[in-house]
């Protein structure tokens, strides 16, 4: 039988697209829910008063505990109740998180309104990547779902861009201040609130634009609504491409799975070593060490003698970077394939972490550790992050997609947990050098890992992999 993406069918492209960017405003929220407390830590620390690794950490990190039960609880929802509820779900999650966090008057509710956005992150970053991954052809489907990571990239650009914005409202707050002085500034007891609470504009969009987006096509079919599938995939690719990908769909569930989740599936040997494969991918993109300069970048420039004011622009100038090279990955994804980007990415993060770590050992500073970091983000961008998605929309079998996607995730959050709690306490007992040379050496023994173990799925339709697999 012929692969989907062989058959010359006349896509619509502009409703597959349409719909795949409305459901990648996930990933915009997600960006910013994420990364914006990074920029805040400045002020919000004095305010509640955080003056512990512990704390700081705690600060830091206490959305990904919301993330862990997103993305524990969304596999199971999602295949019960679909995708689009999910997604409106987490819209409106994010929207209760932007403005409780900006009116959080202690630190208790300042991190249980993080953990509630936590959940719409876990919720966001397993759903639309898939949800896209389920609508998008076979041969636009890496670009259509690295769209998610771009615009995961956005969301963490504009949350930099409005928390140095937000800083430069304060023209009394002189470049040396201490801690004392932010904690009596405008930023340090206003500022730092509304970049939290300007989440709530684009979440509310969110919400509004998911009520256009039609259910994924792959859960109907596996809930047994045929004809409502049919009329997606109609609008998707016309009467053949819904003939042939409802048939070929439904030769891939089981039909004594058709609208139950089973989870014991995961388990089975046949299934093991994709699990495992999905597992490893989610807990690399963490552990190779990207995040601790998005949450930390304040720490790790002013380690290297920057001010406050030239720390916000400089987190805004890795923000751009990350932006222009996800471009990149759009732009090479279904052309070069998945493995040759994860490899060039590997290698070129092992490397530039060695420099970094090189440059504090030797006590540079300056523009050549902001260099060093944007070069690691650079080679980041086109691999690691977007590429990581793709693989892990792609390499499960329908029956049991949501399953197995919110166990991968679930690890992935485990490890942006981990590392991003870790840091203060690394970085204070082995030091900046040694702590980026630990993130090489995980970055090393990534590259060999893909090198030897993941396979190429460029090209193929879902159902494909799932036979070869």
């Amino acid at each position: 039988m012929r692969a989907a993406s062989e058959l010359p069918y006349k896509y619509n492209l502009r409703f597959v697209w349409m719909i795949s960017l409305i459901a990648a405003m996930g990933g915009l929220l997600f960006g910013y829910d994420w990364v914006v407390v990074g920029g805040a830590r400045p002020f919000y620390e004095p305010y509640f008063g955080l003056n512990s690794p512990a704390l700081q950490g705690w600060g830091a990190s206490s959305a990904l505990v919301g993330c862990l039960i997103g993305a524990m609880v969304s596999g199971g929802l999602s295949d019960k109740f679909g995708r689009k509820r999910l997604l409106i779900l987490a819209g409106v999650l994010f929207t209760i998180s932007a403005i409780g966090t900006g009116l959080a008057g202690d630190f208790f509710w300042f991190n249980l309104f993080r953990i509630l956005g936590g959940v719409g992150i876990g919720l966001a970053s397993n759903l639309s990547p898939m949800y896209i991954a389920e609508v998008s052809p076979a041969a636009l489907r890496g670009r259509l779902v690295s769209f998610n990571q771009l615009t995961i990239v956005i969301g963490v650009l504009l949350a930099q861009t409005v928390n140095w914005l937000i800083s430069l409202n304060d023209s009394l707050l002189p470049d040396n201040a201490t801690t004392a002085m932010i904690l009596e500034s405008w930023n340090g007891q206003v500022g730092w609130r509304w970049m939290f609470a300007a989440e709530t504009v684009p979440a509310l969009c969110f919400v509004g634009l998911m009520f256009l987006v039609p259910e994924s096509p792959r859960w109907l079919i596996k809930n047994g609504r045929d004809a409502a599938a049919r009329r997606i995939l109609v609008r998707l690719g016309g009467k053949e491409y819904a003939d042939f990908e409802v048939e070929d769909i439904k030769q891939t569930i089981a039909t004594s799975e058709i609208a139950r989740v089973n989870f014991r599936d995961l388990l089975e040997p046949r299934l093991a070593k994709v699990i495992l494969i999905g597992v490893i991918l989610a807990l690399y993109q963490q552990w190779c060490g990207i995040n601790v300069i998005f949450y930390y970048a304040s720490d790790i420039f002013q380690a290297a003698g920057f001010d406050i004011k030239d720390v916000m622009l400089n987190i805004v100038i890795t923000g751009v970077v990350n932006l222009f090279f996800t471009f990149v990955a759009i732009g090479t994804v279904d052309r070069v394939g998945r493995k040759v980007l994860m490899l060039i990415g590997s290698a070129g993060l092992a490397l530039s972490y060695a420099m970094l770590g090189f440059s504090f050992y030797t006590g540079a500073s300056g523009g050549l550790v902001v260099a060093l970091t944007v070069t690691a983000i650079a080679f980041y961008a086109f691999s690691l992050a977007p590429v990581t998605w793709v693989l892990l929309s792609e390499i499960f079998p329908n029956r049991i997609r949501g399953a197995a996607m919110s166990v991968a995730v679930f690890s992935l959050w485990v490890g942006c947990l981990t590392l991003s709690y870790s840091f203060p306490s690394l970085n204070l007992n082995l030091g900046s050098a040694y702590t980026f040379w630990l993130y090489g050496a995980i970055c090393l023994a990534g590259f060999f890992y893909v090198l030897i173990v993941l396979p190429e799925t460029k090209g193929k339709s879902l159902e494909d992999i799932e036979r070869e697999w």
